[in-house]
């Protein structure tokens, strides 16, 4: 499992010229899937997430968890975080399959759902046009 996990002020993702998901402040959860992640890794992963200090407190230090400012979360399947660019054509061969993808990413929203203050998601597999004002700018990757 590969996420990039950037800290917003906002941020929202459209679908077919339809807004499918917003949030105000928190994460936008890129994540992509390989074929060895299971549910177990999932969770860990979330419960990784919950815990990450990366907001700023009254001193300006990166001290506070999401849950401590009462942050949202957009999550975003991204399988392209797998691209092998050796070559110049990026190849996918270690990306999940799809409806391993799909199942991994469903339980990734039902696993985080009640941890965050809000969950916004884009949809699997769709075309998708994330917008978003990235704090910090402030970005890491997690990876499992």
């Amino acid at each position: 499992m590969k996420i990039v996990l950037q800290r917003v002020s906002r941020a929202s993702v459209e679908v077919e010229n339809n807004i499918a998901g917003s949030i105000k402040k928190g994460y936008v959860v890129l994540i992509g899937f390989g074929e060895n992640d299971n549910k177990s890794k999932v969770e860990k992963m979330v419960d990784k997430i919950q815990k990450l200090r990366i907001f700023p407190d009254e001193n300006g230090k990166t001290n506070l968890s999401i849950g401590d400012v009462g942050g949202d979360l957009l999550i975003i399947s991204q399988f392209t975080l797998y691209a092998d660019c050796k070559k110049n054509r990026p190849s996918f061969s270690n990306a999940a399959n799809p409806e391993l993808a799909e199942e991994l990413y469903d339980y990734f929203i039902e696993y985080s759902d009640g941890k965050f203050n809000k969950i916004s998601c884009g949809i699997f597999g769709a075309a998708m046009k994330l917008e978003l004002v990235n704090e910090g700018p402030f970005t890491v990757i997690l990876e499992d």
